[in-house]
């Protein structure tokens, strides 16, 4: 924990922030029927965050809408879920999630959340099709790193199943 200088100890988190496939409003339901299901409390915000688009060669700040969710009792007290998506040159859209986790979360626990979150997603959210990729930006460095974040957060990348519901 941290220390606070007017209200005692503060909790410290760790931010985690992943490119993904999915949009912002699948990955914020997602996360509500977990908290659902474990009957945690939760509340939504919304926010903007600043993005960078890029016309020909110079990059412009624009504004995006970030939707979140934040789970207010229970074992993951705390924790939060941000999502927002932006078009980063002239055509295509790029998606992103930052999970805010409290050093109070176990990481097992975190674990088994993220993976439950990920399997009751509409679609394996670090792989893109061709086109979404073409238009985007074939070799853009956000792919790559969706694979490589979901890894070593203890997601197998290898074996996606889609939660029948």
């Amino acid at each position: 924990m941290g220390e606070g200088l007017e209200d005692g100890p503060i909790l410290m988190e760790r931010t985690l922030e992943i490119p993904v496939s999915v949009v912002p409003t699948e990955a914020i339901r997602a996360m509500r029927v977990i908290g659902e299901n474990h009957g945690w409390k939760m509340s939504r915000f919304e926010e903007t965050t600043m993005v960078h688009r890029w016309a020909i060669i110079v990059p412009l700040a624009n504004r995006a809408r970030v939707f979140g969710l934040s789970f207010d009792e229970g074992e993951i007290e705390g924790l939060s879920i941000r999502t927002w998506s932006y078009v980063p040159g002239s055509a295509g859209r790029l998606s992103f999630v930052s999970f805010r986790i409290p050093e109070t979360v176990d990481a097992t626990l975190w674990r088994g959340l993220l993976n439950e979150w990920v399997n009751l997603l509409p679609r394996c959210p670090w792989k893109w099709t061709f086109m979404e990729r073409s238009v985007v930006g074939y070799l853009l460095p956000e792919f790559r790193k969706s694979r490589k974040l979901f890894s070593q957060e203890g997601v197998d990348i290898k074996r996606w199943k889609e939660n029948p519901s």
